[in-house]
C-alpha cells in the first residue's frame, strides 16, 4: 500500500484533500493538530510515533525528524544496497508529503506583540522603581 504523510499548518481543504489520497489508495501517517482534525473528520490516521516509536517533542517541533521517517522517504527504491538496509531496518516506504510552511509572518507578529508588552513591562517597572527611590 502507498503511504503518504501528512503535517499541515493550514488545514484549508484538509480533509477533502486526505479523502482523495485514501480513495487513491493511501494510507496515511500524520502528526499532532493534522492527525486530530483527520480523526475528528472519522478517517483511519497512523499517528507519527507509531512509526517513529518515539514521542513529539518540544511542543510538537520534533516529530517527523528520524530515520524511519527519512529513510522512508530518502532511500533509493532502485539500490538494492538501500533496499537491502530498508527490510534491515524495518522502514517502511513513504511515497507523497503533504506539508505547508509554518506560518511565520503571523508567529512573528504574536512574539514581537509579546517582546513588546514585556519591554513595556520592564520599562514600567524600571520607571517605578527610580520613583521610589526619588521620594
Amino acid at each position: 500500500m502507498k503511504r503518504a504523510l501528512v503535517s499541515v499548518s493550514d488545514k484549508t481543504n484538509l480533509v477533502s484533500f486526505v479523502q482523495n489520497l485514501v480513495e487513491l489508495g493511501y494510507e496515511i501517517i500524520s502528526t499532532g493538530g493534522t492527525k486530530k482534525t483527520l480523526e475528528e473528520a472519522g478517517m483511519n490516521v497512523i499517528a507519527i510515533d507509531e512509526v517513529t516509536g518515539f514521542p513529539e517533542i518540544l511542543e510538537g517541533r520534533v516529530k517527523t525528524l528520524h530515520p524511519m521517517v527519512h529513510g522512508g522517504l530518502l532511500a533509493k527504491r532502485d539500490d538494492a544496497h538501500h533496499q537491502e538496509q530498508v527490510t534491515q531496518n524495518n522502514i517502511e516506504y513513504i511515497d507523497l508529503v503533504c506539508v505547508n510552511l509554518y506560518p511565520f509572518a503571523k508567529t512573528l507578529t504574536k512574539i514581537k506583540s509579546k517582546i513588546s508588552i514585556s519591554v513595556d513591562h520592564q520599562c514600567y517597572v524600571q520607571q517605578r522603581k527610580t520613583l521610589m527611590m526619588s521620594q
